[in-house]
């Protein structure tokens, strides 16, 4: 059963391209048991479960398949599991039956169970009805939300979620080294930061800067 250690902060670097970013940013970043990679949605679109394969060749520690499942959660997360991943997302506007069957599952696979509260105002409203709670909460701020002025990132989530459920807390959308600070400042388990390119005008890990190097920072920044 994969577990994640409460005490400890873990950076969850995602890769929402194509298979030639990976070879190029992957082999990069340094091998560590506080970093998550990432196969996130627009990449397993493009890749199918292949490129879960294939990052999952490269990479030996945890592996994050960013399905965001909305119906046929038991197959979806048996698709992840047979790829390689050790933890999948569903999303927490998906039906309760959906969400409640996507946790169960990846509890007997023996994988992280991970709700995406993506445009989610209560997340208390999405956890509350489950019959068990999912081993980590997302606050996720969306790529498109990044640029709308004054739309942060939900924090004030991350303690309505701590004083219900014992579930890990991650936070996504446009991490860069000054958001992960807040996080972390906030009470967040999980950091989620893009590998982004400088012409598309997101934050995160910039793919043409020293890989390893930000990793460090990261990991330094979020201890």
């Amino acid at each position: 059963m994969v577990k994640l250690d409460n005490n400890v902060r873990y950076l969850q670097i995602a890769f929402n391209y194509d298979l030639g970013m990976v070879a190029k940013i992957l082999p990069k970043i340094p091998p560590s048991d506080r970093i998550l990679i990432e196969a996130g949605t627009p990449f397993i679109k493009r890749t199918g479960v292949n490129g879960i394969q294939w990052i999952k060749r490269i990479w030996n520690g945890h592996l994050v398949a960013d399905l965001k499942v909305t119906d046929g959660a038991v197959d979806e997360v048996d698709m992840a599991h047979q790829a390689g991943a050790t933890a999948a997302t569903v999303l927490g506007t998906a039906p309760i039956e959906t969400i409640s069957l996507f946790i169960n599952r990846c509890e007997e696979l023996g994988i992280l169970s991970m709700i995406d509260l993506l445009g989610v105002d209560d997340p208390l409203t999405i956890l509350r009805p489950l019959r068990k709670a999912p081993d980590i909460a997302v606050i996720h701020r969306g790529r498109d939300e990044e640029g709308t002025r004054g739309k942060l990132i939900r924090y004030r989530q991350v303690n309505r979620i701590r004083s219900k459920f014992s579930s890990l807390i991650s936070v996504a959308g446009g991490v860069d080294l000054r958001e992960a600070r807040s996080a972390i400042f906030n009470g967040a388990n999980i950091v989620v930061a893009n590998i982004v390119r400088p012409e598309d005008g997101w934050a995160g890990i910039n793919a043409n800067g020293n890989i390893a190097e930000i990793c460090r920072q990261f990991l330094e920044t979020i201890s």
